[in-house]
């Protein structure tokens, strides 16, 4: 059964641009180790310091071993290096989904 990842981020409202290229960089990284990433939201009007992202992996199991694949990989590194470094997240939530699709798709 899929599992999405949903993550609310409280982020640095002066510090969009680091974290948007931050966001890219993981956008293609979890379709490197087999997930299926449904992008990142910027804060557009009203709050500014929420962003959210969300991915989905074909099941728990599949979800676990991108994040030990993750651990040692160089690009997930370097990303989580620019987070760090420009300090652009103040703090995060993740929280985990099961997907309803209609008919049609999946």
């Amino acid at each position: 059964m899929a599992v999405t990842c949903f993550l609310r981020y409280v982020i640095d409202p002066y510090k969009l641009d680091d974290f948007e290229a931050y966001g890219r960089m993981w956008i293609r990284l979890v379709g490197k180790f087999g997930g299926d990433h449904h992008g990142y939201f910027m804060p557009s009007e009203g709050t500014n310091n929420v962003a959210l992202a969300m991915f989905t992996f074909p099941s728990f199991a599949a979800y676990e071993r991108y994040r030990e694949r993750a651990r040692d990989d160089a690009e997930c590194q370097e990303a989580l290096a620019l987070a760090e470094r420009t300090r652009c997240i103040v703090s995060w939530e993740r929280s985990f989904f099961r997907p309803v699709f209609s008919a049609e798709g999946r």
